[in-house]
């Protein structure tokens, strides 16, 4: 690897504009260029949850792709649903969406599914993080009290597990990062295929 594309691989595009993703990214070194992607986020009649997020994913990074400028370092795109039962739930639309998936999030389990893509002017990769997460029972007044703060506002699932959304969860099974909205284990595992170095892995 020549010493331009060792500088490369310190560089990367995210097509998101989620500033966890970005401050994950970060913390792995890498310096990260937001791009703005729009692509359709509808789910497909019968497309399983994680099925769902690679697809998604694959598409903000191709989608990305097309709109970099500056180094050539790949593009990395991806999306989160939580899905308790039958319910899949992305983004809240309102207050009363929000305060309903808490409702239907509260004393029970559900199901983190965050798929990551990587795309670059050569290849193509995706991979998904599945993680279990438990919630306490959530109060009327709680759900109304924690839409107040402002966090559940872009947050699939309506709760963000790094802040006072931490207070519902009794228990998680896999990767809290892919709660967050970036399983960092995977993405790096990922980003070793185009050339990236972490220390350790």
């Amino acid at each position: 690897m020549s010493p331009q594309q060792a500088r490369q691989r310190r560089f990367i595009y995210l097509a998101s504009q989620s500033p966890r993703r970005r401050e994950l990214l970060a913390g792995l070194g890498l310096d990260v260029r937001i791009l703005n992607t729009d692509i359709d986020e509808q789910q497909k009649a019968g497309e399983v949850p994680d099925a769902y997020v690679q697809r998604l994913a694959i598409a903000k990074a191709r989608a990305g792709d097309t709109q970099r400028s500056g180094p050539m370092a790949p593009v990395l795109g991806a999306d989160t649903v939580v899905v308790a039962g039958d319910c899949v739930m992305g983004k809240p639309a309102s207050r009363d969406d929000a305060v309903d998936m808490l409702a239907t999030l509260s004393g029970r389990s559900h199901w983190v599914h965050t798929g990551v893509a990587v795309v670059s002017a050569a290849d193509e990769a995706v991979t998904t993080s599945s993680t279990e997460v438990w919630f306490r029972e959530i109060s009327v007044a709680e759900r109304h009290e924690y839409w107040a703060t402002g966090e559940p506002v872009d947050k699939a699932g309506g709760y963000a597990i790094q802040g006072f959304g931490a207070l519902f969860v009794t228990e998680i099974r896999g990767s809290y990062t892919g709660v967050m909205g970036l399983p960092l284990f995977e993405t790096a595992r990922l980003l070793q295929e185009f050339g990236y170095k972490f220390p350790g892995i």
